[in-house]
């Protein structure tokens, strides 16, 4: 919020004597679930980006030696999820999270095998994934309640009419309107508007 501020009191700098000032800054339009969007994005491409290029840092630890093929294509998968969570389509992004954080358990349950010398490392990467799954539906059905209209809803505007005070109240609300000085010099508007009509 103070970067905000600050840049509306750098942009009052440059604007004319004449032009209005920003006094305050209103609330930004990104929610919680809009950040932690933003945030799951780039956990995922980072995430993506190792399953790629380091498969063996995941397969090893958890005794999954000979699944870095598998590993690879998750990642992939995870990149695209970041992408997408990223993107005006985080709604997608995050339910493709979901449906990933599934996958990925199933897989590393094939690991908690009693012949697996490494299942204490398994079953704390199941905890984890539990854990980010969790968050990721969280964050999803957030998102998705943020983002999204009932099917067949439509907004109505019939109590505004445009004038805040009622239409009786505005009657004459100009009548004492004094051209500004930076404005008197301005070409009347019914010059500018004929000379743009012949244009």
């Amino acid at each position: 919020m103070t970067n905000i501020s600050s840049i509306a009191s750098l942009s009052n700098i440059t604007r004319s004597q004449g032009d209005p000032k920003v006094l305050r800054s209103g609330p930004s339009s990104r929610g919680v679930p809009d950040s932690l969007a933003k945030g799951l994005g780039w956990f995922s491409l980072g995430l993506g980006l190792t399953q790629l290029l380091a498969p063996q840092r995941i397969t090893r630890p958890l005794g999954m030696e000979g699944k870095e093929a598998l590993v690879r294509v998750y990642g992939a998968r995870e990149i695209g999820s970041g992408i997408l969570s990223l993107s005006v389509d985080k709604n997608l992004g995050l339910w493709s999270r979901v449906a990933g954080d599934g996958l990925d358990i199933a897989t590393v349950l094939t690991a908690l095998r009693s012949d697996n010398p490494k299942r204490g490392n398994v079953a704390v990467a199941l905890a984890v994934l539990v854990g980010i799954t969790a968050v990721d539906l969280l964050d999803a059905q957030a998102s998705t309640a943020r983002h999204s209209r009932a099917v067949g809803r439509k907004r109505s505007y019939r109590d505004r009419s445009g004038f805040p005070r009622g239409v009786q109240a505005s009657r004459g609300a100009a009548r004492d309107f004094k051209t500004p000085p930076d404005l008197r010099h301005a070409p009347p508007l019914a010059s500018v508007s004929k000379r743009t009509s012949t244009a």
